[in-house]
C-alpha cells in the first residue's frame, strides 16, 4: 500500500469516527419521528418549547429531536450532518460543549421571545448555530483553514440567514435567530483567539 492510499484510508477512518455521533443523533431523530407517526399520532410534538410556560422549558432539551413531519426532518438531515461534521473536523473535542451552548441559547431565546400559545420543535436552531459557529470561529482564529472553511460554508449555506428574519407561517424564526446567537457565543467561548487589542499609552 502506497502513502497516498494510506493517507486516504486514514482520512476515511477519521471521517467515519467523527460522523458516528452525528449519525447516532440523527438516527434517534428518525426513530422518534417514526414512533410519533406510528404510535402517538403526532402527540410527541407537544413536548416542544412552549414560550413562557414552565412546562415548556422541557422542550429546550428535547425540541431538537422532534419534528413536525418527515419532510421537516428530511430538510434538516443534510444540513445537520454537513455542518455538524465541519464543526467536528475543526473542533471535535469541543463539539459537545458547542452543541449544548447552542441548544440552550436557541431554546431559551425561543421560550422567552416567541409568541404565546405556540410549540416550537426541530433541529433548525442547532443547524443555524453550527453555521454561525463556523463563521465566528474564523473571525477569532484568523487562520487560513478557518477562513477557507467559513467561506465554503457561507457559499453553500449563506441563505440560512434569511430564515432568521421575522416571517409568518409555521416557521420558528426565533429559534433560528437565537441559534445564530448561540453559535456565536459558543465560538466566543471555545475558539482559539489570535486577535490582540493593542492599547497605546497617551
Amino acid at each position: 500500500m502506497n502513502t497516498a492510499e494510506q493517507t486516504l484510508r486514514s482520512a476515511g477512518a477519521e471521517t467515519k469516527r467523527l460522523l458516528r455521533p452525528l449519525l447516532i443523533i440523527l438516527a434517534l431523530m428518525w426513530i422518534i419521528e417514526i414512533a410519533d407517526w406510528l404510535l402517538f399520532n403526532g402527540a410527541l410534538d407537544g413536548f416542544g418549547i412552549v414560550p413562557r410556560q414552565l412546562v415548556g422549558l422541557r422542550g429546550i432539551i428535547v425540541a431538537p429531536l422532534l419534528h413536525g413531519s418527515f419532510s421537516h426532518l428530511a430538510a434538516n438531515t443534510i444540513p445537520f450532518l454537513a455542518l455538524g461534521l465541519l464543526v467536528m473536523l475543526r473542533h471535535s473535542r469541543q463539539f459537545a460543549a458547542v452543541s449544548i451552548i447552542i441548544v440552550l441559547v436557541s431554546g431559551l431565546g425561543t421560550w422567552l421571545f416567541a409568541p404565546s400559545y405556540t410549540v416550537h420543535i426541530g433541529a433548525s436552531g442547532l443547524i443555524f448555530g453550527y453555521f454561525a459557529f463556523l463563521l465566528v470561529t474564523a473571525f477569532y482564529e484568523r487562520s487560513p483553514g478557518a477562513i477557507g472553511l467559513a467561506l465554503l460554508v457561507f457559499v453553500f449555506y449563506g441563505g440560512l440567514l434569511w430564515g432568521a428574519m421575522p416571517q409568518g407561517g409555521a416557521i420558528s424564526w426565533q429559534g433560528h435567530l437565537f441559534g445564530l446567537v448561540g453559535g456565536g457565543l459558543a465560538a466566543y467561548t471555545v475558539a482559539p483567539r489570535r486577535i490582540r487589542i493593542r492599547i497605546d499609552p497617551d
